[in-house]
């Protein structure tokens, strides 16, 4: 792990993260288990569960579990394991979701449209509503909720307005929970580099038309980032755990857009 690595700031946490097999939730999961958390990696893909074995074989204290978090049973079961292993959640992490298409809006028939909000939606959703009656029982817990800053972005009008749910469901709830000492906070990630996906979100651009749309998000992706760059997944994780950690003790209901200063 090329960031730093601030040593026990998880010590003694349970936390449980979402869309853990590859890139951002992988990432964070690795250097929450480095920061001395004991973590729970949650993913539909099977690979979640060579990538835990890959952690413990590195001393980590981690468990994986598969479950589909599109619908409220998955998402039910995955957290109810998770909490059955430590006892208790100090820390959810929802990271699922992600643009499956990328095309202007008038070219997304009605089940594409359905499926990018039930993509990148519907599991913070659910997992959101799964975990609460523990974190309320407990009287303490931190939600951080990865949104994105194509809020405001081009050929992606179903996954901005999933991500815009997200930033809501962000702010709402922390306003009902904060009364159980509980913190809910998001990170809005712009564009980031990553190796190649083990699994893939949707189909590979087919046409030039395809990779001519596509492109116009990598373009302006670029063009809004003050920095002019797309960032790396350790600076997307260096946010996240930040929210995560006891230093994010008095910020809850806010969204941190982490684009090299695009706002979103």
């Amino acid at each position: 792990m090329s960031a730093a690595v601030h040593a026990g700031r998880f010590t003694g946490k349970a936390v449980t993260v979402t869309g853990a097999a590859q890139g951002i939730g992988l990432t964070v999961a690795a250097r929450i288990a480095a920061e001395g958390g004991a973590v729970v990696l949650v993913d539909r893909a099977e690979l979640v569960h060579d990538v835990a074995k890959e952690l413990r074989e590195g001393g980590a204290h981690a468990h994986s579990v598969t479950a589909d978090l599109e619908e409220f049973d998955g998402a039910q079961a995955a957290i109810d394991e998770a909490r059955q292993q430590h006892g208790r959640i100090d820390v959810l992490v929802n990271n699922v979701g992600g643009t499956i298409w990328a095309k202007p809006y008038e070219h997304y028939t009605p089940d594409q449209i359905r499926a990018e909000v039930q993509r990148s939606l519907f599991p913070t959703l659910w997992t959101c509503r799964a975990v609460l009656p523990y974190l309320i029982e407990q009287r303490s817990g931190t939600i951080v909720n990865v949104s994105s800053v194509a809020t405001r972005g081009v050929n992606r009008v179903p996954y901005a307005a999933a991500k815009g749910g997200v930033n809501a469901l962000t702010a709402s709830l922390a306003l009902e929970v904060a009364q159980y000492g509980i913190r809910v906070v998001a990170t809005a990630p712009g564009g980031t580099e990553a190796p190649a996906r083990r699994v893939a979100r949707g189909p590979a651009a087919q046409t030039e038309q395809d990779k001519r749309w596509y492109q116009q998000i990598v373009d302006q992706t670029v063009g809004s980032s003050l920095l002019k760059r797309y960032g790396t997944l350790d600076e997307q994780a260096a946010a996240i755990t930040f929210l995560a950690s006891d230093e994010a003790g008095y910020i809850t209901g806010s969204v941190l857009p982490v684009a090299g200063g695009d706002q979103g």
